[in-house]
């Protein structure tokens, strides 16, 4: 009797180990699809993406991705790779991201909103590359991220307020753009440097609260 019982317990411990994997891999394999769709929407004359290969159970092997101990990607490092293209919605399905390197391509289109849902990410680094549109409000809900750099681009519209609610926030720049409207100064804005806010033409500051529109010269 008790031999089974334990045959039971070992058969039941192998099972919920099983089951654990089978979670991990599809978890893993998820963030192999949302990659898979970046590299769709890119174009790579320079081969760099060629490791990106769909079939494999898991994205932890491609080269310019890091994963952590249960095979959930926290890296992606892809900038000065010379790609072009826009960047793909499916990004923001990479629940354990932490940094997301694209500086110094040459990326068109707008910045996914999808990029809000990034909960773990503390580093977002799309410098130097050829982005236009608004910087998205829902960047204002990554309450980790301690680096956002969207320098020299084209971006248009105005500073979302939402951003001074990221209490992590250490770096920010958005020099080089063609932003509107005042400079925040609340929350972690009141320590960013005036040079990381230069050379937007309609972008005034810093903001005077109460006596101005954060919005102003944006229409």
């Amino acid at each position: 009797m008790a031999f089974r019982k334990n045959c039971g317990l070992e058969l039941l411990a192998a099972s919920l180990t099983l089951t654990f994997v089978l979670i991990n891999l599809v978890d893993a394999n998820s963030d192999g699809d949302a990659l898979y769709a970046l590299r769709q929407s890119l174009s790579d004359p320079d081969h760099v993406l060629q490791s990106w290969d769909q079939n494999l159970v898991t994205p932890c092997t491609w080269f310019h991705v890091t994963c952590n101990q249960d095979n959930r990607v926290t890296r992606v490092d892809l900038g000065n790779s010379n790609l072009s293209g826009h960047l793909a919605p499916e990004l923001g399905k990479l629940e354990h991201l932490q940094y997301l390197e694209l500086y110094k391509n040459n990326i068109q289109g707008t910045i996914p909103s999808e990029l809000g849902k990034l909960k773990s990410l503390i580093s977002l680094d799309l410098y130097n590359n050829n982005l236009t549109g608004k910087i998205p409000t829902s960047l204002g809900k990554l309450k980790s991220l301690v680096f956002l750099r969207l320098n020299d681009n084209r971006l248009t519209g105005s500073i979302p307020r939402e951003l001074t609610k990221i209490p992590s926030l250490k770096v920010f720049d958005v020099s080089n753009n063609n932003l509107c409207g005042t400079i925040p100064i609340e929350g972690p804005f009141e320590h960013i440097p005036l040079e990381n806010f230069e050379n937007n033409s309609r972008l005034e500051g810093p903001e005077l609260l109460g006596l101005a529109s954060y919005d102003t010269n944006c229409n």
